[in-house]
């Protein structure tokens, strides 16, 4: 986590990624409560890179006390982004949650007003279904808005058992929603920014079957940790030996060569590991290999 209590270290990796090529930087409001927008946004201001980086937003997420997706909460946390990061504006902002008892109409009225203000230049939704992305679109089209312009959903080779918060929304897995859901993003090519790509470390190659007695507090065996996702795991672990690259590059190459317009968000600690992220971009999968990996087909 980039953070303003290990500055230093943080600007450090921060310089390190962003002169590798990496210029997009995924932050949210809630996140550290709100130290990661800060200390993002001193990073931006001192390097003087603002018009040289993307920065995603997120805001609306729910509370202890109640959902939050509203045009109050949504304004309210636009506004304290803009404060923290001493920004202007936000280039790509993503209401963090859904919340599908309220309509969509006043939600899409915000956002283009934001949008209009300049404080973003495009939004979508993180943990949203796409029939409540269609309903919005279609609620901006009716009305002559901008629509939402991408999504959020979580995407990885592991399936997920449990939610790791509440409302999350996946669209991987076999099952028939899932499939849907993947099959609306194909068709209509909408991006997707897959979150957790490697399933909270589930393909962090520190996991085996043999070794999870170690691992069982950890958040991603309670929400990973089943048999099937373990045979995915394996198959990982015999692929990565056969190309010569790891677990977590088979992970993401598996998100890579989906046949969607994808963009992996992806976590590191260090320049090395923001360099084998980079290196996975490089690796190809067959759909037979793919089928494999995901427990569809039996021999690759």
């Amino acid at each position: 986590m980039i953070k303003s209590e290990t500055l230093d270290e943080s600007f450090a990796l921060l310089d390190a990624i962003f002169e590798l090529g990496c210029n997009t930087f995924d932050t949210a409001h809630v996140y550290g409560g709100g130290d990661n927008e800060r200390t993002v946004g001193r990073w931006v201001n001192d390097r003087r890179v603002r018009e040289q980086v993307v920065i995603i937003g997120k805001g609306a997420h729910h509370n202890a006390d109640r959902r939050r997706v509203t045009p109050f909460d949504i304004t309210a946390d636009v506004h304290d982004s803009l404060a923290r990061f001493k920004f202007d504006y936000i280039d790509l902002y993503l209401l963090h949650r859904d919340d599908p008892n309220v309509p969509v109409g006043p939600i899409v009225e915000v956002l283009n007003e934001h949008l209009r203000a300049g404080r973003i230049r495009a939004f979508g939704g993180s943990n949203w279904s796409v029939q409540r992305i269609q309903q919005a679109n279609d609620y901006a089209k009716a009305h002559g808005l901008v629509p939402f312009a991408f999504s959020s959903p979580y995407l990885s080779l592991a399936r997920q058992v449990e939610e790791p918060w509440e409302n999350c929304f996946s669209v991987s897995g076999p099952g028939e929603a899932e499939v849907k859901q993947r099959q609306w993003y194909q068709e209509t090519k909408f991006p997707l920014f897959a979150w957790s790509s490697l399933a909270g470390g589930f393909f962090s190659g520190r996991l085996m079957r043999e070794n999870q007695a170690e691992h069982l507090e950890t958040l991603y065996m309670r929400c990973y940790g089943c048999d099937d996702n373990f045979q995915r795991l394996e198959r990982a672990q015999i692929l990565s030996k056969e190309k010569g690259a790891t677990v977590p590059q088979i992970a993401l190459a598996y998100v890579m060569n989906q046949p969607l317009t994808v963009f992996a968000l992806v976590g590191c600690r260090s320049r090395g590991e923001f360099q084998d992220n980079m290196d996975a971009l490089k690796i190809q999968l067959t759909p037979d290999e793919m089928a494999w990996l995901d427990l569809r087909r039996d021999h690759h």
